[in-house]
């Protein structure tokens, strides 16, 4: 029995929180709280409750994590990664004199360390091995621990060393490195950084990144985990490299890696991709029709797709337009900006959807490439159409600018005559456009002055009545005038204008 218990205490230790959650809940306790707190709970449980019904539950989790079919995970393993690796600083005495894992809970014998594999860097390229994923294990029940581990170089790898190119003053671009991750046998584990964590080399403390520090309230500053590299602090002979980790065991495990690494620039990055992953233009068009054709349970129907010429991460023209395979939008960033941004702060995220974004799944738009040999720098944006073509979309301000310039505006011509001698304005002709007197002009009496031939009409009203009757009027001139004295006299200005013509104060 006693064996079955340990065996199922190892077995909740691998459990995730899902799985945690599913056996607490199936044995009617509370199923909330952080992960450390549901181990420590499932893990009591298990000591305090033990049953066959509880051991039944507990494997059936297990299986479902992890097929028993010994085949199955044969496959899976590579032949060059070993199964079991000794923890650091690990010994039978140590082991069987092991504090407490959690909360006062006796800790039984270690288990084997899991496989663990850590998900490849496109900026690092392994060569060697040099310490394969082993386990940080604590020694006592301190927060901060160390622990360590050795290491020797061969000849041949301290001239590969020696040998290389320098990506900058004091940097080679052949190094070792330093990798942790969490101790977790499932999937590839990228690089996480214990808490409180410093490196020591052979005595002498080496850099580990630091925070970076955050722009927006309320969110914590982030760590880039990164590869840590020691070279510097290495003896370059067959002398034993010995290496210092101090993290703080906050209730995770962790496991620690060394490998000589070829470190590559943004530029031999985007070599290998301008080289290997390009989609072709016809491949391009077969992609915007399947996203273009009519679908017939669609109410709506898409006969176009807009696309900008403007990378989303710097706001300038595309270069060498990139996206991801398995995004579903044809909107491109630069390749050579993106590189260069994951070579500072390697996020890997697509900047139009913000979705992973690995290395080996970007490729370079073909289409696009040519569409932007092909148009002016002034054209921002083009549209995708059913059949594959493309026509380039014209700014909205543009656009106005064109339609006004186009339209003719009908406005009447005003004809202004030269001033008069007695320095008074003229009046405006009521003719139009074709030169006929309108229906505001007056006809040319005694007492005016008509236009040449090629003016209008211009009437001086200036002139009072008295004129018009010694000007020799007409009957009709004269009810004028008795009609024009029985209403009121028009108010006139400062000056003796014409209220319609010039008013001044």
């Amino acid at each position: 029995m006693a064996a079955e218990l340990v065996e199922a205490m190892n077995m909740v230790k691998s459990f995730r929180v899902s799985d945690l959650q599913t056996l607490l809940a199936s044995m009617g306790r509370s199923k909330s709280g952080l992960k450390q707190d549901l181990v420590g709970r499932a893990l009591r449980l298990v000591q305090t409750e033990y049953s066959p019904e509880l051991l039944k539950n507990v494997r059936q989790l297990y299986e479902t994590r992890f097929p028993k079919s010994s085949a199955w995970l044969a496959a899976r393993r590579p032949e060059s990664v070993p199964v079991n690796y000794p923890a650091l600083n690990s010994s039978p005495r140590g082991t069987a004199q092991g504090t407490d894992y959690l909360n006062g809970i006796p800790k039984p014998a270690a288990p084997p360390a899991a496989e663990v594999k850590l998900v490849p860097l496109p900026f690092y390229h392994n060569l060697e091995t040099l310490l394969p994923p082993t386990e940080l294990i604590a020694q006592n029940s301190e927060k901060l621990q160390e622990s360590q581990c050795v290491f020797e170089l061969t000849p041949g790898q301290v001239e590969q060393i020696r040998n290389s190119s320098e990506l900058r003053p004091g940097m080679k671009s052949v190094q070792v490195v330093l990798r942790i991750c969490y101790t977790d046998s499932i999937g590839v584990q990228e690089d996480q950084y214990p808490p409180n964590i410093a490196v020591k080399v052979n005595q002498s403390y080496c850099h580990v990144p630091g925070y970076y520090p955050s722009n927006k309230p309320g969110v914590e500053p982030r760590r880039p985990c990164r590869p840590v590299n020691i070279t510097p602090w290495l003896h370059l002979s067959t002398v034993t490299n010995r290496v210092t980790i101090t993290w703080g065991n906050f209730g995770k495990r962790y496991s620690v890696a060394v490998y000589l690494v070829r470190v590559f620039t943004s530029g031999e990055l985007f070599n290998q991709l301008k080289h290997c992953s390009v989609e072709s233009p016809d491949r391009c068009r077969e992609r915007i029709q399947d996203k273009l054709r009519f679908d017939p349970e669609s109410e709506i129907a898409t006969t176009g797709l807009r696309v900008s010429l403007i990378c989303p991460l710097v706001k300038m023209r595309l270069g060498v337009p990139c996206r991801v395979l398995t995004c579903a939008h044809l909107q491109c960033f630069d390749a050579v900006f993106f590189l260069q941004m994951n070579e500072k702060k390697p996020t890997w995220t697509c900047p139009v959807c913000d979705k992973p974004a690995p290395f080996e799944l970007l490729t370079i738009d073909g289409l696009l490439s040519e569409i932007l040999k092909e148009t002016p720098e002034d054209v921002e944006e083009i549209e995708y159409l059913t059949d594959g073509s493309w026509r380039p979309i014209r700014d909205e301000k543009e656009k106005e600018r064109e339609r006004e310039n186009s339209r003719t505006p009908d406005y009447p011509v005003v004809d202004i005559c030269v001033p008069e001698a007695n320095g008074h304005s003229p009046a405006h002709s009521g003719t139009n456009q074709t030169g006929k007197p309108g229906s505001g002009g007056a006809s040319a009496g005694t007492g005016g002055t008509s236009a040449g031939s090629g003016g209008g009409v211009v009437v001086d009203l200036t002139l009072d009545d008295s004129s018009d009757e010694e000007g020799g009027g007409g009957a009709e001139d004269s009810e004028d005038t008795d009609d024009s004295q029985d209403s009121p006299a028009p108010k006139r200005g400062r000056y003796d204008y014409d209220k319609d013509l010039v008013t001044a104060y």
